[in-house]
């Protein structure tokens, strides 16, 4: 029973309820999915060939290119474009594989080792930051939630099969996953057909799908820290769709707690609950989200507050004495290219004024179902992104998951109930 769940009134035959999965795939769809495992599998040659020798995106293109290309055969063999065989081979491809080689190899994203060396900085000194950073490799840019990924490594670290399974990239594979799974059962249907050739995926194949898309199997295999707020994300849009306040904001606030990318969720969620449930359950979330993120944060900032301003504040919005590393040829950092003098103070300007727009937005025209939710999410850290002017193209991962996860599982999603109607009917 839920809140936010949907009317059930009787939709329209090609608009189904929210989260049912019952229309067929629309030919035109089905025919996409050859064309899009090609152009993936292109695209990791590409990001494999054009990276460094040796480093954890090479190996990933390197063996993800053929993973995809042999997803394609699969799914040219089947007379289901989107079955469940080709997305089991296009994840063995395109993560299982390159996490285990990767593993073997001793490969990794550089922020793998930041994170383990903040949680051992964390229990030896009360802050996961250095005093006074230099170096890229000394500033640590993410909250101290993000410590979480490596305690199992300053615990049980060490080399062998054990050091392995205790690293941090496992855990932040783990933590994704398990994320994603739990957001999917939350909206699941009660009931639903099975994966037959004239039906739509399952849930479950389609859960394969999303991680199989290249912006989150790369990140995953090779050790980026994005992949878990997002899938945080999607879970508190899940509880949030159920009316359950209190848990989308704990789980709101979890994602706060790992890194500044998440906060632009917290009004928008805010915004929605508000909207559709309520001032009492937007307060709910607020006081959940808050608090969750306040524990973990304050302590820290206490602990030593110059070293949280240099690592967290300063170093991630490219405001540092040191230079990011995040420098994708997007309109930010191409005005900074291009104004060394005026143009950070530009790009700073045009992030807050289209955030001020994204706010104004919220309140003009709320949204009233995840969907649009998730899509207005979407769309300012897309703006975000661009217009930053330290960022990573590997940042997509955020406006993708949020466009591809409520229309992956929630097909035709209908407006939410709205605040005081009946709660005893079905979700």
């Amino acid at each position: 029973m839920s809140v936010l769940s949907p009317r059930p009134v009787g939709p329209a035959p090609d608009r189904p309820a929210e989260g049912t999965v019952g229309r067929p795939v629309h030919p035109r769809w089905s025919s996409w999915c050859l064309p899009l495992l090609l152009v993936s599998a292109v695209a990791a040659l590409a990001v494999g060939l054009s990276s460094p020798p040796g480093t954890a995106q090479r190996w990933w293109g390197v063996l993800a290119g053929p993973g995809y290309a042999s997803a394609a055969l699969v799914a040219l063999g089947t007379r289901r474009r989107w079955g469940r065989a080709a997305a089991v081979v296009a994840v063995l491809g395109s993560l299982v594989l390159p996490l285990l080689w990767l593993t073997v190899l001793g490969r990794a994203q550089m922020e793998v080792g930041v994170i383990e060396r903040g949680t051992r900085l964390l229990l030896d000194t009360g802050t996961p930051y250095l005093h006074a950073p230099q170096a890229v490799r000394e500033f640590n840019p993410y909250l101290p939630g993000m410590s979480l990924f490596g305690l199992p490594a300053a615990l049980f670290g060490g080399g062998g099969l054990v050091g392995a399974l205790a690293g941090a990239r496992l855990w932040l594979v783990l933590g994704t996953l398990a994320a994603l799974a739990w957001s999917v059962r939350l909206v699941r249907p009660a009931t639903g057909p099975a994966d037959g050739p004239s039906g739509p995926p399952d849930r479950l194949t389609r859960l394969l799908w999303l991680v199989a898309c290249p912006v989150l199997a790369l990140p995953l295999a090779i050790g980026g820290v994005d992949p878990p707020v997002i899938a945080l994300l999607c879970l508190s849009l899940a509880f949030a769709r159920r009316g359950e306040a209190g848990r989308a904001g704990v789980v709101a606030g979890l994602a706060a707690a790992l890194k500044w990318t998440a906060w632009p969720a917290v009004p928008v969620l805010l915004v929605l609950l508000a909207a559709v449930a309520g001032r009492r359950a937007a307060l709910r979330f607020t006081a959940a989200a808050g608090a969750v993120a306040l524990v973990a944060v304050v302590p820290v900032l206490l602990a030593d507050p110059e070293a949280f301003r240099q690592s967290v504040l300063l170093y991630p919005f490219g405001l540092s004495d040191t230079a990011s590393t995040a420098a994708s040829p997007l309109l930010g950092q191409l005005l900074v290219v291009l104004s060394p003098e005026h143009g950070r103070t530009v790009a700073v300007v045009l992030i807050g004024l289209s955030a001020l727009a994204v706010g104004v937005s919220l309140l003009v025209r709320p949204p009233r179902d995840v969907t649009a939710a998730a899509g207005r999410l979407a769309l300012g850290l897309l703006l975000a992104i661009l217009l930053s002017p330290a960022t990573r193209i590997g940042y997509a991962v955020y406006p993708v998951v949020l466009y591809l996860w409520p229309r992956l599982f929630l097909p035709g999603a209908l407006p939410l109930r709205p605040a005081g109607a009946s709660a005893a009917q079905p979700s």
